[in-house]
């Protein structure tokens, strides 16, 4: 690395740490531990501008409220993942890197199972794939509660600005992976304490995706359209460009692969959330 690549290097990292410190200082969301061992930053919840007004058709901008929730501080890991529901398919195995080639039903079962490894009830009817918002049990963020977390009180395309130089230092792209998921936690976070929200893996959200959907979102706790064939995938992964990164980009998947998985592209993640109690 060169001497101003690492002169570079620090100085954004001292600016995550000066913006870290400045939500500190307003009252920024807590760390806290679960029974299973899992750090999740509790996020008191407000209202925020969802969406890009230069971004694509389906990012038009529009104001959201979101209540109190717990999210994961990483992604979901594999050693975490196998100890949860007993084994897992990543393509590449790495006990510090997250659970990927990961489908959204079995994203889903791993939040259930989750829940009742804690005495907690679980949030989703496998039958069905509906989700009980009013249960204590963990589930998968919604689209809404992702950017909220993502964007962690910025306005911007990053949370760390709208150029996308330094994106680099704050996740793990088709720019610096070496073609697959790497360590969770080894990047700058946001200033909430949040790891790899961009890239590293790309994270399954409970919402079904449609393009005209903030047309007509609620204005509190939008949780995405009633059906559909597709569900909401957030933040870019190892193998995105920068501008698949952004706060508010959208993508979507058919989520029909559910039970298939050899062969399945292993760029899919996730990190699970809980309603706090302040919430309901």
């Amino acid at each position: 690395m060169t001497r101003l690549a690492v002169r570079l290097t620090w100085i954004f990292a001292l600016g995550a740490l000066a913006a870290a410190l400045v939500a500190a200082a307003a009252g920024a969301p807590k760390t806290v531990t679960t029974k299973s061992g899992v750090e999740m930053i509790y996020l008191p919840g407000g209202t925020f501008t969802m969406g890009d007004a230069k971004g694509a058709v389906d990012e038009k901008p529009h104001r959201v409220s979101v209540g109190a929730f717990y999210m994961d501080k990483y992604e979901v890991a594999q050693p975490h993942y196998r100890q949860i529901v007993g084994s897992d398919y990543s393509r590449w195995k790495n006990d510090k890197a997250p659970v990927e080639q990961v489908t959204w039903a079995a994203a889903v079962r791993y939040c259930n199972a989750r829940s009742r490894a804690e005495g907690l009830t679980p949030c989703y009817d496998t039958k069905t794939w509906k989700c009980d918002f009013s249960t204590d049990g963990y589930r998968l963020p919604t689209e809404a509660e992702w950017e909220y977390a993502a964007r962690a009180g910025t306005t911007t395309s990053y949370f760390f600005g709208n150029d996308a130089s330094p994106l680099r230092n704050f996740a793990w792209m088709k720019e610096n992976s070496g073609g697959r998921p790497r360590e969770v936690g080894k990047k700058l976070p946001n200033p909430w304490g949040l790891y790899d929200m961009y890239g590293n893996v790309a994270e399954w959200c409970h919402d079904y995706y449609a393009v005209d959907y903030y047309q007509k979102s609620p204005a509190r706790n939008p949780r995405g359209p009633a059906s559909g064939s597709r569900r909401v995938v957030r933040g870019g992964s190892w193998n995105s460009r920068a501008a698949e990164c952004r706060s508010s980009y959208r993508f979507s998947e058919n989520p029909a692969y559910s039970d298939v998985c050899i062969g399945y592209y292993a760029v899919y993640g996730f990190r699970c959330v809980r309603t706090a109690a302040s919430a309901k």
